[in-house]
């Protein structure tokens, strides 16, 4: 087959650069194989035909953020693993704990092949003899898939670089990067934030580079198609596209892929629409932010536009509330489920996790004390930031943002006791809780 001078067969052409459509361009009604993904992808080039730190500079250029929830440059923590002196290990993070998101699950089950692509890129980057995929245990569609396409390069004579799948409890925080590599060297699936970082000793004492599904995708179309290609979509400084579950009240639910600087406006019309008037929006998922219908409106979705509103892209999710349901009982049942989730090893889950719970409860059954309010804020601040992981920073951001986009609602069940819409059907998808850490 004749090539180009970048060594591409002439017959892939890369997505237009002007369409959000992306990663998602491949999709069909199953799980696309190995064959067809080879018929738009090229298999990922080794390190022996293009430096490593090539690649990490092409990453660098192309602004790629992780779109794992931390939205962190990956081509910082590229580097930094692969100038680690013994050689490192890369896992790639399909973990999908949050309720709202779906994302990870669509790449792993429909687009497998686009995963790996993105891991072996990983592993040539930093040098790494060894790609490991962390797939939620309770996910079997997505651990099929993995399976399935790992039996089909084997087939096909393509190199794997050690590839095996590791499978994660179904517990929130057990996506956590240290909390992964806990489990991975035998330990339970909790999170911890104490020293040596898992860049500086992971995955049996090696650096550990740890990525999101969605962010290997993405790295393998930078790899094949080049940062100036990435950059035609999206924002300056926060370029591409993203993929966003949304839910709620909206015709079509279900995951859309959007350039970065999308208004939360159209990224709802991508989905159809809200089927009724919307009282807010749920940014980020259960560990993001509420927004009043007035500031969703006007918010775009970047990072920086949603920080002054306490908010982040997170992992993507965007559920709309509608006028018929209760936001304060809906908060409510997230910070107790969320309660229920903690890993248990400091007091801002032990004790301010419940604590904050109980008091949304008691607001949203319209049985508050007159400073219920007064006391959740005073709360939130009294655990935001002081966790052994971040997860309370979530419930913390959760209960401000609540106070603040919901502020009719508080007034109503204070002085005149839960509305109507309190006991309608619950809108947001709690999952049962399990005891399982290893």
């Amino acid at each position: 087959m004749s090539t180009t001078t970048t060594g591409h067969p002439q017959a892939l052409r890369p997505p237009g650069p002007l369409g959000a459509k992306r990663l998602l361009r491949e999709l069909g009604d199953g799980a696309v194989s190995l064959a067809e993904h080879r018929r738009t992808m090229a298999p990922p080039r080794p390190v022996r035909t293009r430096p490593a730190d090539h690649l990490i500079d092409d990453v660098a250029a192309a602004g790629l953020r992780g779109r794992g929830g931390a939205s962190f440059p990956t081509a910082i923590k590229l580097r930094t693993v692969a100038t680690a002196r013994r050689r490192p290990t890369v896992v790639i993070n399909g973990s999908e704990g949050e309720p709202a998101s779906a994302k990870d699950r669509v790449l792993l089950t429909r687009l497998p092949h686009l995963v790996l692509d993105g891991a072996l890129a990983a592993a040539a980057a930093t040098r790494a003899d060894g790609v490991i995929v962390c797939l939620d245990r309770a996910d079997h569609a997505s651990i099929s898939a993995v399976e399935g396409a790992l039996v089909d390069r084997a087939r096909a004579g393509e190199p794997t670089v050690g590839l095996r799948i590791a499978t994660v409890p179904a517990r929130f925080v057990a996506g956590e990067e240290s909390a992964l590599v806990n489990l991975l060297n035998g330990g339970e699936a909790k999170p911890t934030t104490k020293p040596p970082r898992v860049f500086e000793r992971g995955v049996g004492g090696r650096p550990t580079l740890v990525i999101n599904v969605e962010t290997a995708a993405h790295l393998a179309q930078i790899t094949q198609w080049g940062s100036a290609w990435f950059r035609a979509c999206g924002t300056d400084d926060e370029p591409g596209t993203l993929l966003a579950t949304i839910s709620g009240a909206v015709r079509h639910p279900g995951v859309v892929e959007l350039a970065l600087g999308t208004s939360i406006v159209d990224a709802v019309r991508a989905a159809g629409g809200p089927t009724r008037p919307p009282a807010a929006v749920l940014v980020g998922g259960y560990y993001g932010s509420w927004l009043s219908a007035t500031d969703a409106a006007t918010a775009v979705m970047t990072n920086a536009s949603l920080r002054p509103l306490d908010a982040g892209l997170g992992c993507g999710a965007i559920v709309v509330v509608p006028e018929d349901c209760c936001g304060l009982a809906e908060t409510a049942r997230l910070l107790a489920w969320m309660s229920a989730q903690s890993a248990g090893q400091c007091g801002p889950c032990v004790h301010g996790l419940p604590a904050l719970a109980d008091a949304m409860g008691e607001l949203a059954a319209g049985r508050p004390r007159p400073d219920t309010p007064a006391r959740l804020r005073r709360w939130a601040g009294m655990i935001d930031g002081r966790g052994a992981c971040t997860f309370p920073d979530g419930a913390a951001r959760l209960v401000r943002t609540t106070l603040r986009a919901f502020e009719a609602d508080i007034e109503h069940h204070l002085h005149h006791g839960p509305c109507w819409r309190t006991a309608n059907r619950p809108l947001l998808p709690t999952p049962p809780t399990t005891g399982d850490w290893r």
